[in-house]
């Protein structure tokens, strides 16, 4: 990019092209990665190290006279403060390292909007401006330190005043008109005049038009950085953008290659783009989340046509690489409030050839045994020394899923568990259970986002809390429905999902028949265009209805229950719910819950998230307050977002506690808890 300036009488200080301030805006300005977050010095300090006979140390200071927010990018522009902890091997290379420095660091400046700024630096007592300096004289004075001390360098910047915005356009390269309002609404470049005139914005602009026309179908537009012309007598800029939407399009021919493990009519499957539907970058997006969906699949690249198709289509590649088949893994924990856990799991990606996924997983805990309720203990882990090996539990299960049957949207689910747990806990009571039993499904995918699955569970099992001990044998057909329109599976910000399941439990082993639905969703809202302020909700309603032998009669670990991560936090987990008169919970016929929080990226990888929950459950099918439990709590979630997803620690504090819960409770999680 060429930057044009216009004659004035003043002097005019010229410096690197305007283009590689654009070019390195974003490297200058933008939100630094989670290397650059050194925990406030807790990891090392800033001491450089001690000289040597064949090292020269430094140490820098930066001094801004102006604008002193332009510290931080003039900091990461320069390769002599990045390397402080590395010193050269003598004055003549330190000299050398700061001359350099020079084009990087005006390139941050012009990137802040700072194009009449100096800079000046000091070795010793030996001051110049960097511009046009002799590394000598900087080599000579860093040479007085050599062996004995560490050298100090002092670099100055006076940034002067900040150049704003004067002429804005965004032209047609073909017509060199500006485009209607109808066709590019204002809000989309996001300059006006008056505005600083800094590169970093500038490149942003020109990212966002391309963004734009690509989201209307506009696969091929072409957009060249900007040539502004930058007036320094009357510190302002004008700039116009150039566009080439190029054609509308629709998606081509979809050609996969790969995987080498398992037929490609498998990821086909999970392909939904349709020859001739209109062409967004979002479809694609929805395309790669999908394919990687196939536990078989290690990774996905789709790249797009350079010209269109004689029908005025795109054609879209995908290539898939194959993941490695076997996966053995196992995890430990151990928390004051539950005890010690632990897993032991092996998976196999690509059983039979055909990407079916066979999971075989054991779990062991410890649950504090149960005595009796009028012992009241249904308690909590309340350490080694109290250990009784009656309370171990444990889980075996197996999860088998055949994707694609016949090159088809149907994916087979079997599953198949036993476990003998516990649940709740503490001063409220609690239940156990032990079941076996199995599951086989169909699942139909009618696109990404939208699925249908139905299927039979068969299960055997006994309940036992403070209402008694129920022995049943249920089969059920699960009818479930899942819709996820958001744009993130761990760490969303727009969209919502949603998910409702319907089981009937007919009466066909004397058991007393009924039906347990539920629904739950969630929504998502970045109020800006980074997403660093998302506004998240979520809500879930329960019932069990069509019984005629009332509460007793289902099994405890069928009952609904609130407290814990995914309803209520603060509260421990299905502690909230109907009670005897001895003040136990025996979980309700219906259930609901909701939950709202604000997630504020405070730094790049550091965000908060205060929040509130409520929820309850009760005694009859609809969920009313006349015979439950409906507990609220409010905390705040610190983030820390990491290239898989975010890690979350959420302190709750219950609103309205019970004797018994405590003041607050810590909860650790990975992705967010909806």
């Amino acid at each position: 990019m060429r930057l044009s300036r216009r004659k004035m009488a003043s002097r005019v200080l010229f410096g690197p092209p305007l283009a590689a301030a654009l070019a390195l805006a974003a490297g200058a300005s933008a939100p630094q990665p989670a290397a650059a977050f050194d925990f406030f010095g807790l990891f090392g300090s800033d001491e450089p190290p001690a000289p040597t006979p064949t090292t020269a140390p430094y140490k820098v200071e930066f001094v801004i006279r102006g604008d002193d927010s332009v510290k931080q990018s003039l900091q990461d522009a320069s390769h002599l403060y990045k390397l402080r902890q590395d010193p050269p091997p003598d004055a003549a290379a330190l000299a050398q390292r700061l001359a350099a420095d020079f084009a990087p660091m005006l390139d941050a400046l012009w990137a802040s909007g700072y194009y009449n700024a100096r800079i000046f630096a000091r070795v010793g007592d030996v001051e110049r401006e960097l511009k046009g300096a002799d590394p000598e004289a900087f080599a000579r004075a860093a040479s007085a330190f050599a062996g004995r001390a560490v050298a100090p360098v002092t670099i100055t910047v006076e940034t002067g005043e900040l150049f704003r915005l004067r002429d804005v356009s965004v032209l047609d390269s073909a017509t060199r008109a500006p485009f209607p309002p109808e066709t590019l609404p204002l809000y989309v470049l996001k300059l006006k005049p008056g505005d600083p005139a800094r590169a970093a914005d500038l490149r942003a602009a020109n990212a966002r038009l391309i963004d734009f026309f690509r989201g209307k179908s506009y696969p091929l537009v072409k957009a060249p950085l900007p040539q502004p012309v930058v007036n320094h007598a009357t510190l302002t800029m004008d700039v116009a953008f150039t566009v080439d939407p190029g054609p509308q399009a629709g998606f081509g021919a979809v050609s996969i290659s790969g995987p080498q493990g398992f037929d490609p009519s498998i990821v086909r499957s999970f392909t939904y783009l349709r020859e001739g539907q209109p062409y967004t970058p979002k479809a694609l997006a929805e395309t790669r989340r999908s394919i990687s969906s196939i536990a078989a699949v290690g990774s996905v690249r789709i790249r797009e046509g350079d010209k269109l198709d004689a029908n005025g289509n795109l054609p879209i590649f995908i290539e898939v690489g194959d993941r490695p088949n076997n996966l053995v893994g196992f995890t430990a924990g151990y928390s004051t409030v539950d005890g010690p856990t632990g897993s032991l799991y092996y998976e196999n990606r690509n059983l039979f050839g055909g990407a079916e996924s066979l999971r075989l997983e054991g779990d062991v805990f410890y649950a504090p045994p149960i005595y009796g309720v009028a012992s009241n203990s249904f308690n909590s882990f309340s350490g080694p020394q109290n250990f009784d090996s009656s309370g171990i539990g444990g889980r075996v299960s197996a999860s088998f899923v055949k994707p694609a049957l016949a090159g088809s949207r149907v994916d087979l689910l079997l599953g198949a568990a036993a476990e003998s747990n516990r649940s709740g806990g503490g001063s409220f009571g609690g239940y156990a259970w032990q079941d076996a039993g199995g599951t086989a499904a169909l699942r139909y995918r009618i696109d990404e986002t939208l699925s249908l699955q139905a299927g039979l569970k068969f299960e055997k099992g006994e309940a036992t809390d403070a209402l008694g001990t129920v022995n049943y044998t249920f089969l059920g057909i699960p009818l479930t429905l899942k819709y996820d329109g958001t744009d993130n599976l761990l760490n969303p910000s727009n969209g919502f999902r949603v998910a409702a399941t319907v089981t009937p439990y007919p009466n066909v082993f004397g058991n007393a028949g009924f039906t347990k639905a539920s629904v739950t969703g969630s929504a998502y809202y970045a109020i800006d265009e980074d997403a660093n302020y998302i506004l998240a909700a979520r809500a879930g309603i329960g019932s069990i209805f069509g019984n005629d032998g009332g509460l007793a009669a289902i099994p405890a670990n069928y009952r609904f229950y609130a407290g814990g991560l995914a309803t209520v936090r603060g509260y421990r987990y299905q502690t909230i719910g109907p009670q005897t008169p001895l003040g136990y919970t025996v979980g309700g016929l219906s259930a609901f819950n909701a939950g709202v929080e604000a997630r504020i990226k405070v730094w790049d990888n550091i965000g908060v998230a205060p929040f509130f929950d409520a929820g309850g459950a009760y005694c009859d099918s609809i969920p009313h307050g006349g015979c439950g439990d409906t507990r609220f709590s409010a905390g705040l979630g610190l983030i820390y977002y990491t290239p898989i997803g975010p890690i979350r620690v959420d302190v709750a504090k219950p609103l309205d506690p019970r004797p018994g819960d405590y003041p607050v409770v810590f909860y650790v999680s990975i992705g967010q808890p909806f």
